[in-house]
């Protein structure tokens, strides 16, 4: 069935930008991490925080029904920490895994969701293209920080240039 392939592409898809991200942390120090550029800037670590909250939020409270403990703005405000790399890991297997098990019928049941209301295939949907948004930059400011190419894409550029 379509909702299958629907769900198990977001699944992996999240996945692929949590491993993704884990390679961004691995490159930079705990300092490259927290900075930030002004006080409108979010630092990568704000980033990490902020879609284990958002991804907590879509799959554990929207879809299995926990209740919803995310504090958004805690997310924002953190100013150091370490364990990001594990929450990070954690976090995405068990969304991975709840996006997984979503039946077809699951996917047109409606739910509430930050005060909206959506299908559950609209909210897996928001969250998977909420993750790729922030991984794009959390890539980029590992590039920035780090001064490296990550290597993502090699397979699909010429040798050398920039991905």
């Amino acid at each position: 069935m379509i909702g299958h392939t629907f769900t198990a592409t977001a699944a992996n898809i999240v996945t692929q930008h949590a491993a993704r991200i884990d390679a961004c942390l691995a490159k930079l120090t705990e300092e490259q991490i927290w900075a930030r550029g002004g006080d409108h800037e979010n630092a990568v670590g704000n980033l990490v925080l902020h879609l284990c909250g958002n991804l907590r939020q879509y799959t554990r409270h929207a879809i299995v029904g926990d209740a919803d403990a995310r504090r958004r703005d805690e997310e924002f405000n953190a100013a150091g920490g370490g364990g990001l790399r594990e929450l990070l890991t954690m976090v995405a297997a068990d969304a991975a895994s709840i996006i997984r098990g979503v039946s077809d019928e699951r996917l047109r049941e409606r739910i509430v969701v930050q005060n909206r209301e959506m299908t559950v295939l609209e909210a897996i949907f928001k969250t998977t293209e909420h993750f790729a948004l922030h991984t794009g930059q959390i890539i980029f400011a590992t590039k920035q920080l780090t001064g490296e190419a990550t290597g993502f894409f090699t397979h699909v550029r010429a040798k050398g240039a920039g991905a």
